[in-house]
């Protein structure tokens, strides 16, 4: 009994790893994506634990942006460009010669690839392709995590999580694009780069919010628009069921990927990351979290009919993240929907973004010891 109790308590630490400093510092990393929410907040831990960050990316497509406030650009060497542009994107994958590759570049909104399915495709399928290829010619590559999304799974709106080994699809544009370019993932692999040395993983994350992000069509950026004006949230589909985490989740997980593909290459492959699975909740169970926390707020609920055809649930299988990795979820819901309120109630008061950011970034790593 004492050594199964061991065991437990040690596999219970290993859960909650932490990005090495000592893998990361001078690594040259070329970060696609730099100017998104996700992307700046990448940027600025990967500046944190020391690396040499090369950032490709489109203007940022919000104002305000947490790339413009964060001042990310003065962080790393930012080059505007799209990922479209295949001649453009090996020209810096040759000047940079990147030790490691994380491509978060996409169109990445489900009603936006509705208005415009064929940019959609563009990007998130040949763009994905247009990265891998730029890396057959160089050899100072190691490791390469392409993130996609949870929606890569053909939902057949079922009650269990999904696994990685589960059939890919997708109903919207969005989801087909990302589905689609898993296979062009899975192809590069096995045709090109691991006979290269190279180690290629998929990271498909759940629903990821937190401070600094205002984009189109996503549920707390929206919430705070109409709230700060006056307005009521529309809500289209409250019962809507999830897998929500703080963007620091995923993030973690993808720099832990990377140092475990450049340490077990035959690692590569594709990994979900979301939270536990009794996690998932539904918009509006996320909604009175974030009108509690922000001490204001009026919604309009709707009744599920408004709008092109949105997966009614959806939740991630993550034990292959927690095993392999040594990553797994540190903060409930609640906490995710209260320290990402608090960002913008900070930062709408006068605090510095990038102050906000490591802020989190620094209660985050020191949640580690706390499993």
């Amino acid at each position: 009994m004492g050594d199964g109790k061991g065991a437990l308590e040690v596999l219970a630490m290993t859960q909650l790893a932490n990005p090495d400093p000592s893998f990361w510092h001078g690594k040259r990393v070329l970060l696609t994506g730099h100017t998104g929410f996700k992307g700046a907040w990448l940027a600025l831990w990967l500046q944190r634990l020391g690396a040499q960050v090369v950032g490709l990316a489109l203007p940022p497509a919000t104002v305000p942006s947490l790339f413009e406030l964060a001042q990310i650009a003065s962080s790393c060497q930012s080059h505007l460009g799209d990922i479209r542009d295949a001649a453009a994107l090996a020209a810096l994958v040759q000047r940079s010669q990147p030790d490691i590759v994380l491509h978060l570049a996409a169109q990445a909104l489900v009603r936006a690839s509705y208005r415009d399915p064929v940019s959609t495709f563009a990007t998130n399928v040949m763009g994905t392709v247009h990265t891998l290829e730029a890396l057959r010619t160089v050899d100072s590559v190691r490791a390469v995590v392409v993130v996609t999304t949870d929606k890569v799974y053909q939902n057949l709106e079922h009650s269990f999580p999904y696994r990685e080994s589960d059939a890919l699809g997708g109903h919207d544009p969005y989801s087909a694009s990302k589905a689609a370019s898993e296979i062009a993932i899975a192809s590069y692999r096995a045709s090109f780069l691991a006979e290269r040395q190279v180690a290629v993983a998929s990271a498909r994350a759940g629903n990821v919010i937190g401070g600094g992000d205002w984009s189109e069509d996503r549920l707390i950026p929206d919430a705070i628009r109409a709230w700060d004006a006056g307005q009521a949230l529309q809500i289209r589909r409250p019962q809507a069921v999830r897998p929500w985490q703080h963007v620091l989740e995923p993030l973690c997980g993808y720099l832990r990927l990377a140092e475990q593909l450049v340490a077990q290459p035959a690692l590569a492959g594709a990994y979900n990351f979301g939270p536990q699975t009794h996690e998932a909740a539904t918009v509006r169970d996320v909604v009175q979290l974030a009108q509690h926390t922000y001490r204001r707020g009026e919604v309009a609920w709707g009744d599920g009919s408004e709008g092109p055809h949105e997966a009614g649930w959806l939740a991630l299988e993550v034990a292959k993240a927690r095993t392999q990795l040594g990553v797994a979820p540190r903060w409930t819901l609640a906490q995710t929907v209260q320290r990402t309120m608090d960002w913008y109630r900070r930062c709408g008061s006068g605090t510095n973004a990038a102050a906000a950011c490591t802020d989190d970034i620094v209660a985050f790593e020191a949640a580690a010891g706390t499993p």
